[in-house]
């Protein structure tokens, strides 16, 4: 009996042996990649670690075998973002702890490098690669061409097993490493923002206050002229300087407050940001329920970020009415600003909400959005609690 020859179209001449899913050929990927990855690592750990210590005794070997273990950093770095585009694994970048002092000078470098948590993880990771390499390249290859109906099972087998093995050694050694990763970011937010306010203060000081004070002391040399020749032209010109004069005090006035307001320190939140509230174009609320006052630095972060907050519903929401709520929740500064107005507010909407949420996450606070179309807009913010004796209090989660 003879079989009639395949027709084109018949199902039966579809390449099922290649029917495999996304994620399967990703996996294949990495462990067929395993081998190349691990013998360049496993040279370079080799030699690093060889030419260090052997030359240690020497004034070049301790510098050369801390560079070394920086450059196992960046292999850790390739490898972690090698697993997570192809294995789904994303793992944590660890803080650069060991770079940071760099700037403090060489020695302080030099030790800090050597005994790098990370970079010792990393080059551990790098010399066991090797044989772990050339079985997963061999066994990979091996069931791509003979053992096909498992070769799924074992690419799974074998990448859970490179998942483990990069989580274990790559990852961040505990939560302190993390912390520490995330306190550098935020520093970074800090400095900027301090940076960006002096450049505020001296721009409204040169803009502003610096140069009525010029035009106040060209005014009174040219009244100083008329004094004899004309007293009535002179007292003109005195007079228009008096008003000039009170003027600048109420610019220098509003700046200083801007820096740091007189009535928050001497009376605290309530009637500081019931001062703000009264400055507002549309009427505002206010409520602070707090048995003691914050740490300076606490109080002073939330003034702000009210300040900034009323300023956004006067500018932008078309509200007819707002109100402010602040009041202390275990360790945490809860305030909450809520305004009735045409909502629609966004993070990235220009009116600085994304800077306030960075300000407030460089001291371990929160801030949440919610503005749908049509309002209301609430804006909920959470602050750390410290006293103002400078006891701090328990660190959250």
């Amino acid at each position: 009996m003879t079989s009639s020859p395949p027709v084109a179209g018949d199902d039966r001449l579809l390449p099922t042996r290649f029917a495999l899913d996304p994620w399967t050929w990703k996996e294949i990927s990495y462990l067929l990649t395993n081998l190349p990855m691990a013998i360049a690592g496993f040279v370079y750990t080799v030699v690093m670690v060889s030419i260090g210590v052997g030359l240690a005794v020497t004034v070049i070997g301790l510098p050369l075998l801390a560079g070394g273990l920086q450059g196992a950093r960046l292999l850790g770095r390739a490898e972690r973002r090698r697993a997570r585009a192809l294995l789904g694994l994303r793992v944590d970048e660890p803080s650069a702890t060991a770079l940071v002092h760099r700037d403090r000078g060489f020695f302080p470098w030099l030790w800090s490098s050597l005994k790098d948590p990370v970079g010792w993880r990393a080059a551990l990771y790098s010399f066991i690669r090797l044989p772990w390499g050339v079985l997963t390249f061999t066994v990979t290859l091996v069931s791509l061409f003979v053992l096909w109906p498992v070769l799924p099972f074992t690419a799974r087998l074998l990448s859970n097993a490179d998942r483990a093995m990069a989580r274990g050694l790559l990852s961040p050694s505990d939560e302190l490493e993390r912390r520490i990763a995330e306190l550098e970011s935020d520093r970074g937010v800090v400095v900027d923002t301090a940076a960006a306010d002096l450049r505020r203060i001296e721009r409204d000081l040169h803009d502003g206050a610096q140069a009525r004070l010029v035009a106040l002391a060209m005014g009174l040399g040219l009244a100083k002229e008329k004094l004899t020749q004309d007293p009535e032209a002179a007292a003109r010109m005195v007079d228009e300087a008096h008003g000039e004069v009170k003027v600048a005090l109420q610019e220098l006035r509003d700046l200083a407050r801007g820096i740091h307001p007189a009535v928050l320190t001497d009376r605290g939140l309530d009637a500081a940001l019931s001062a703000i509230a009264s400055r507002c174009t549309v009427p505002v609320t206010v409520g602070v329920d707090m048995p003691a006052r914050p740490a300076e630095a606490i109080e002073g972060i939330a003034y702000f970020t009210v300040s900034e907050l009323l300023q956004n519903v006067s500018k932008h929401s078309g509200a007819r009415s707002a109100s402010v709520e602040v009041w202390r929740s275990g360790d945490r500064l809860m305030l909450q600003v809520t305004d009735d107005g045409r909502g629609g507010a966004r993070m990235d909407g220009g009116t600085g909400m994304s800077g306030l949420a960075e300000r407030l996450g460089a001291v371990d606070g929160l801030f949440v959005l919610d503005s749908p179309a049509g309002g209301p807009t609430t804006v909920t913010a959470e602050l750390p609690w410290r006293d103002r004796d400078g006891a701090g209090a328990v660190k959250r989660g």
